[in-house]
Parts: structure tokens; sequence; C-alpha cells
């Protein structure tokens, strides 16, 4: 069926013991660098451009809404502060599949927390699948 969500669904994410499901659009994979540059004394017609801090995008996952949102909701609560427990960052996994479901390719980021999660938007008027959007922070993603 060529309407059918479930076919586009083409991300698969894990966090830690947490396995997030399928989503279909992953954007953020992307790594920044500062550049510092330095004047050196004496000779004013140089400058020295060397590498500095590197600056990672937020991870925005998108899907059409499922039936069974308590993956992320599961989560979602885990990040919940409160004063027995200490809340400490997770590894997520991010693969991408084939249409059969196959992995290609898989990124594994560090330090991985909830920064936002959205639901649908509701519009009667509208036939737009219903859709939930999930942003993550990291430090770090190394290719798997």
């Amino acid at each position: 069926m060529a309407d059918d969500p479930a076919r586009s669904l083409r991300f698969k994410v894990e966090i830690d013991h947490h396995n997030l499901g399928a989503w279909t659009k992953c954007e953020g994979l992307s790594v920044e660098y500062e550049i510092q540059e330095y004047k050196e004394g004496g000779e004013n017609t140089f400058v020295h451009r060397l590498p500095g801090r590197a600056k990672y995008q937020n991870i925005k996952l998108t899907r059409p809404l499922t039936a069974a949102p308590e993956k992320v909701a599961d989560w979602l609560t885990s990040f919940q502060p409160s004063i027995q427990k200490k809340i400490s960052p997770g590894t997520a996994h991010i693969s991408l599949l084939d249409p059969e479901g196959k992995q290609l390719r898989k990124w594994d980021l560090q330090q991985v927390y909830p920064v936002k999660w959205s639901g649908p938007s509701m519009d009667a008027a509208s036939s737009q699948l219903a859709t939930e959007s999930l942003e993550l922070s990291h430090s770090g993603f190394l290719p798997g």
C-alpha cells in the first residue's frame, strides 16, 4: 500500500536498553568546528587558522504517531528528576534501514538526553498524518 506510513520508517533508534522504534526522519547528524585565528607577532600579513571546539547539532526524529507510544514515554519518564535517582545521559544508536529492514549504517551518539518531545497538531480539516517528534542532545557521534 503506497500510503502506508510503516513503509517509510527507515531509522531505528535505541537508547541504552530502550528501543524507541522506527522513525521516518532523522535530522541533525552534523558537526561544526570553530575556527581559532592566531595572528603571528611581527608578521602582519599572515593569520594561523586552527580547528577549535566541535559543536554538535541536536538530533530531531520524526514519525507518524504510533498506537503504542509508551516506548518513548517510558524513556522520557526515566529522565524525570527525583531525590532518589541520579540522572545520567545514555548512549544512542541510530540505524539506517533498507526497505526490508536490514541495517545499512549505524551511528553511535554519546551522552544523550531528551530536549523536547512534540505530539501532533490537532486539525480535523487536515488530511496529514498525526506525527510526533523527539529532539535529543548529545556530545558527539561515531559512525558504527
